[in-house]
Formats: C-alpha cells, sequence, structure tokens
C-alpha cells in the first residue's frame, strides 16, 4: 500500500477544497496549494511556480472551477468552462515538466456528465453521456485530463451532488423547504444521486492506495432516491411536516430570479458507483438518512447546507 506524505490541491478554497485539507492535515499529511490568492503556494500564473509545488508530492487532486450555480449567461458559461478547462491544462502542461510528479492525477469531474436517466444507473462502463452546455463542459474537462501529455496514473472524480454541514451550492432548496415549498420538484420521479463529504475525502484517499484504478469514477453513495423522497426526507430534517410541490415552469421561472438553473434540481441523476463498489470501497454513510442525520448533529439550528458537485 502505497503511504501519503504530501498532497497538493488545487482549488483548496473551495467547500471541498477545505474539507479535505483539513481531513489531510489532520492524518498529518503536508499539503500544498494551488490557486489564484496570495495565499496559495503557487498560482496559476506561475506555472514554473506550480512546477515546483507538485515536485515531490504523492498526490495531486485537482478541484478549480467556478461554481454552476448561477445563469447559464455567456460570461458566467465562458468562466465555468475557462475555470475547469484551462488549469486542468495548465496542470498537465506543468505535470509534464515535474523532474518527481505525483503518482496520481485525481481530477475533479461531475455526475452530470451522464444523461437525464430514469430507466437505469449510469456506471462507468455502461452509462450513456448527455447532450447540453454541462455535458460540453463535462467532456472538455475530462478530454483535457486524459490527453494531458504526462505519464502519471489519472482518475476523473464524477461527483455528484455532495452533501455536508457548512455549504452552500444549493441552499435555495433548503430555503423553499424552509418557506413551506418543500414539496416534490417537477413529477418527483427525478433521481437524486449524492454522496457525503466525508466519503469523498475517505474515496479519494482509496483510490491512491489502489494503484490499478484509472480512468473516470462515480462518487457517488449507493442508494440515490427520487426527487420526491429527498425533498420529505430535507422536510423531515428541518422540521418541516409540509411542502407544497413546485411544478417545473414554476422552477423555471424562480431560477431566473434566484440567478441559478432549473438543471439542477429538474435533472434525472442517477449515478452508480460501480468502480469504487468494485474495488471493495464501503461507503460510511450510503443512505441519504444516515447522511443528513450526521449534519444535523453538526449543523445549527437544522440547517443542513449542501455543496454542488
Amino acid at each position: 500500500m502505497s503511504t501519503m506524505n504530501s498532497v497538493v490541491i488545487c482549488g483548496a478554497s473551495g467547500y471541498i477544497g477545505q474539507y479535505l485539507r483539513r481531513s489531510l492535515e489532520a492524518d498529518k499529511v503536508a499539503v500544498r496549494t494551488i490557486g489564484r490568492g496570495g495565499v496559495s503556494d503557487a498560482t496559476w500564473s506561475d506555472e514554473q511556480g506550480v512546477v515546483d509545488v507538485l515536485s515531490g508530492a504523492d498526490l495531486v487532486v485537482n478541484l478549480a472551477g467556478r461554481s454552476v450555480s448561477c445563469r447559464y449567461n455567456k460570461r458566467n458559461a465562458d468562466e465555468i468552462f475557462s475555470s475547469r478547462v484551462e488549469t486542468t491544462a495548465l496542470l498537465g502542461r506543468a505535470l509534464a515538466r515535474t523532474p518527481q510528479p505525483p503518482s496520481l492525477w485525481a481530477n475533479a469531474s461531475t455526475g452530470t456528465i451522464y444523461r437525464d436517466a430514469r430507466d437505469r444507473p449510469m456506471d462507468e462502463i455502461t452509462g450513456e453521456l448527455g447532450t447540453g452546455f454541462s455535458v460540453a463542459v463535462a467532456r472538455a474537462w475530462e478530454h483535457e485530463l486524459f490527453e494531458a501529455p504526462t505519464p502519471i496514473r489519472k482518475v476523473a472524480l464524477r461527483m455528484s451532488i455532495v452533501l455536508g454541514a457548512g455549504g452552500g451550492a444549493i441552499n435555495p432548496v433548503i430555503n423553499l423547504t424552509r418557506l413551506g415549498f418543500g414539496g416534490k420538484m417537477g413529477d418527483g420521479r427525478q433521481m437524486f444521486s449524492w454522496v457525503h463529504i466525508e466519503d469523498v475525502v475517505r474515496s479519494i484517499t482509496h483510490l491512491f492506495e489502489h494503484q490499478d484504478i484509472s480512468g473516470p469514477v462515480n462518487i457517488a453513495a449507493p442508494f440515490p432516491v427520487t426527487n420526491d423522497q429527498m425533498m420529505r426526507e430535507m422536510r423531515t430534517a428541518l422540521g418541516r411536516q409540509r411542502g407544497l410541490p413546485t411544478p417545473g415552469w414554476v422552477l423555471e421561472l424562480g431560477a431566473r430570479i434566484i440567478r441559478t438553473e432549473a438543471e439542477l434540481v429538474l435533472k434525472s441523476r442517477w449515478v452508480a458507483p460501480g468502480v469504487l463498489a468494485d474495488n471493495g470501497f464501503r461507503f460510511k454513510y450510503p443512505t441519504l438518512e444516515s447522511a443528513l442525520n450526521q449534519i444535523a448533529q453538526e449543523t445549527p439550528r437544522g440547517l443542513l447546507p449542501v455543496a454542488l458537485g
């Protein structure tokens, strides 16, 4: 089993990056960072600095990317695309020049790369890729990873919706529930794939230790739920007995008001963790109820923030 002594995190200022850094440092792993701000050990504008930070690390995890919880106008769409694709391309160039590169490059991707699925789960082998802006971004993101001119092992982390205390990317759903609109969204039959933040970190460690794994890996809990069930469990966690349903056309209108996209809740994401399951990974939080109960214990006043992966 490989020993993890030093890790480089790109995009460490985000919710997942912060949690990953705290978890690694709690295990006495040295963490260096690459980002846009002066607090990082290297910035994207200094490629030689990136090379220097990467050299000697055991693992690099790239989580850089603008939040997708926004309207997909041209400016936001360009930022979403460039913040993922360009940083991944730069990282690939830097790794190709790194004297002692990491043994694994784990790069963020998204479970929304798959089509709207209501008939069957999408795993890494039989899953069918979808269409549209979000899928195009994910395809380009992964293309830059796997075509990068460096021979090290690469894994695309196809993350589903990440749940955990202290997040906030889909807090509008929580706010709607608190306001009494915590019923099903659309027809409520769209699947909701998710994963607890702690299992995200545990899966990255698992992938590092299992050196035969490469390529796309779905980071999703084994028991997804329908939107209807998700909203029921959300109401329970927030202490709301009832919630008015929200038709699709209302969500489309409301999304414009709160400056996000209705796709974030209306698309059916049914993602199966095939590779992790085949390689013996055991989820600490396999069910939505177990995840929400843990989050509720850590969060004041029953708030259940989440982050979108």
